[in-house]
C-alpha cells in the first residue's frame, strides 16, 4: 500500500507529516510519497523527507500513484476531479458544514475519513486532532491577546507604583479554553471562565481561574463533551452575566462552538460598546460565525476602542509543533486502517472507523452527515 502526503495550499502552513514521522509510517509496511515542497512552511526541505525514507513526487503523480492520501484541509474541486475513484482521503474536512464538498466526494466515489468526526471516546484520545489543534489555538490566542493589549498581564510592584494584573474572561472551557486559562495564569493574569457545562467547573478552578456559572444550563451526555443549544430563558440570563463580566475584563477569549451549527453569539454589540477602550477580544469561533457579534473572520478590527481578532486557524501560525501533534494523531489513526501486512483493512464494526468515515463507494455513510444532508 502506498501513502501520499499532500502539500497544503496557502495560507495553511502546516503539513500532515513531518520527516520524523516517516519511519513510523514505513513500519506499517507501506511506501510513502510526499509532494515536493510540502514542508517548506515548517522549514523542512525535501531532502529531509528523502533521508527519512520517503519519495518526493509532484502533485499529479502523487494523486496517480498513492492509494491513500493524507492532508490537513480538504482538497478543492479541481483536485477531486484529478483523484481516481476508490482512493482514500484522510484529513480534517469539517463534514457537517460543507454538504457540497461531501457530495463531490460521493460523486467521485472517494472514501473519505475526517479526523474531526472521530468519536470522542477514551480509545480515540490518541487520534483526537481537534484537541491537539485546540491546545495550540488556546495557547496562541492568549499570546496574541497579550501582544495586542496596551497593558501588562502580570502585576508589577516597583518604585514607579503598582501595576494591576490584567483581567481575562474565557468563554468556553473546552481544550482551547482550558489551555487559554493555563497560559493566561502563567502570564500572571486574573482569569474567569464561563461554560454551560457544569462538569468543567472543577477543571477551571484547578487551573486557578474563577468559574462563572449560570444556573439552568441544559446538558447532553451524548454530545461528546461539546456544548449544546440552550433555551431562550437561559440565553437571556447568560447574556446579562457575560456582559457584566466582559465590561470589567481587559481580554475576552471566545472558544464556544457547536458542531455543525453557527457559533453562539455571547458578546453582543452593546457589550463591546461598554467594554474598556484598549480591551482585546480574540474569537476562535470566527469561521463559524463568531462568539462576538462584530467578529469578522480572518480580520482584526477596532470598534469603540476594542480590538476584535477573528482567527480560527492559530495552529497554522505555529506550524512545526502543530504539524508534529497532527502527525502523531494521524499515525495512530492509520494503525486502525492498515493490517499487519501493510494492506488496507476497513473494519466498519470498529466505532472509530465507522464514526470517522464520511463517504464510501459512492455513498454518504456517516449517519450524522447523512441526516444533515437530508439523505436517508
Amino acid at each position: 500500500m502506498t501513502i501520499g502526503v499532500l502539500k497544503e495550499k496557502n495560507p495553511e502552513n502546516r503539513v500532515a507529516l513531518l520527516p520524523e514521522a516517516i519511519p513510523q509510517i514505513l513500519e506499517l509496511k507501506t511506501s510513502v510519497f510526499v509532494e515536493k515542497q510540502s514542508g517548506e512552511n515548517t522549514g523542512t526541505v525535501d531532502k529531509l523527507y528523502e533521508e527519512a525514507g520517503a519519495k518526493i513526487k509532484n502533485r499529479k503523480d502523487l494523486f496517480a500513484d498513492s492509494d491513500l492520501l493524507l492532508m490537513i484541509n480538504k482538497p478543492d474541486e479541481n483536485d477531486l476531479s484529478s483523484i481516481k475513484e476508490d482512493k482514500i482521503l484522510v484529513g480534517t474536512f469539517n463534514p457537517l458544514s460543507d454538504a457540497e464538498w461531501i457530495e463531490q466526494c460521493k460523486k467521485h466515489k472517494l472514501t473519505t475519513f475526517s479526523l474531526d468526526a472521530i468519536p470522542r471516546i477514551s480509545r480515540a484520545q490518541a487520534m483526537d486532532v481537534l484537541s491537539s489543534m485546540a491546545t495550540v489555538a488556546g495557547y496562541r490566542a492568549i499570546l496574541d491577546a497579550a501582544f495586542n493589549l496596551p497593558t501588562f498581564f502580570p502585576m508589577f510592584m516597583s518604585a514607579a507604583g503598582t501595576i494591576k494584573p490584567a483581567k481575562v474572561l474565557v468563554l468556553g472551557a473546552g481544550v482551547a479554553g482550558l489551555q487559554a486559562i493555563a497560559t493566561a495564569r502563567k502570564l500572571g493574569a486574573v482569569v474567569e471562565a464561563f461554560d454551560v457545562r457544569s462538569a468543567v467547573k472543577e477543571e477551571v478552578q484547578s487551573l486557578g481561574a474563577k468559574f462563572v456559572e449560570v444556573e439552568g444550563a441544559r446538558e447532553d451526555n451524548s454530545a461528546g463533551g461539546y456544548a449544546v443549544e440552550q433555551t431562550e430563558e437561559f440565553k437571556q440570563k447568560q447574556s446579562q452575566l457575560i456582559q457584566d463580566h466582559a465590561v470589567k475584563s481587559d481580554v475576552v477569549i471566545c472558544t464556544a462552538q457547536i458542531p455543525g451549527r453557527k457559533a453562539p453569539v455571547l458578546i453582543k454589540k452593546e457589550t463591546v460598546e461598554k467594554m474598556k477602550s484598549g480591551s482585546v477580544i480574540v474569537d476562535l469561533a470566527a469561521n463559524s460565525g463568531g462568539n462576538c457579534e462584530l467578529t469578522e473572520n480572518d480580520k482584526t478590527i477596532v470598534t469603540h476602542g476594542v480590538k476584535i481578532i477573528g482567527n480560527s486557524n492559530y495552529p497554522s501560525g505555529m506550524p512545526v509543533d502543530a504539524s508534529r501533534m497532527y502527525g502523531k494523531n494521524l499515525i495512530n489513526f492509520l494503525k486502525l486502517l492498515i493490517d499487519e501486512e501493510g494492506n488496507l483493512s476497513l473494519n466498519f464494526e470498529d466505532e472509530i472507523i465507522k464514526g470517522s468515515c464520511i463517504t464510501h463507494k459512492g455513498e454518504i455513510v456517516n449517519e450524522r452527515v447523512k441526516s444533515l444532508s437530508g439523505k436517508k
